[in-house]
């Protein structure tokens, strides 16, 4: 059995606020789509653009929602930009929603 620990209720109620502002972010299916290539590594515009099929209007948007949040950062080369996860917690996310629903080896057992 765990030993008793007393938390700070501020501490766990800014963390929550934290965790659940994440998770609306994440629960955007073309943001979630957006950070699962870019869980591979940076991307341009144009590669997300061409690998997940949203048009540039969406594309832009959502990106934009992406780095208001601060998980997505960018740096612009010549006339391209590239987008890259700034967030660890959102890459720890990633890669468990990753293991839960991409992993084929393990959606095969299930």
């Amino acid at each position: 059995m765990r030993a008793h620990t007393t938390m700070d209720i501020d501490l766990l109620r800014s963390s929550a606020e934290e965790a659940s502002r994440l998770m609306k972010v994440l629960s955007n299916p073309a943001r979630l789509l957006l950070l699962c290539q870019l869980v591979q590594g940076e991307q341009r515009v144009g590669e997300l653009e061409a690998t997940v099929g949203i048009v540039q209007p969406t594309l832009s948007q959502q990106l934009g929602v992406l780095r208001d949040e601060g998980l997505v950062s960018t740096r612009r080369e010549s006339k391209n930009i590239y987008y890259q996860i700034n967030s660890p917690q959102a890459l720890a996310v990633m890669n468990v929603l990753y293991e839960q629903f991409c992993n084929t080896s393990r959606r095969k057992i299930q």
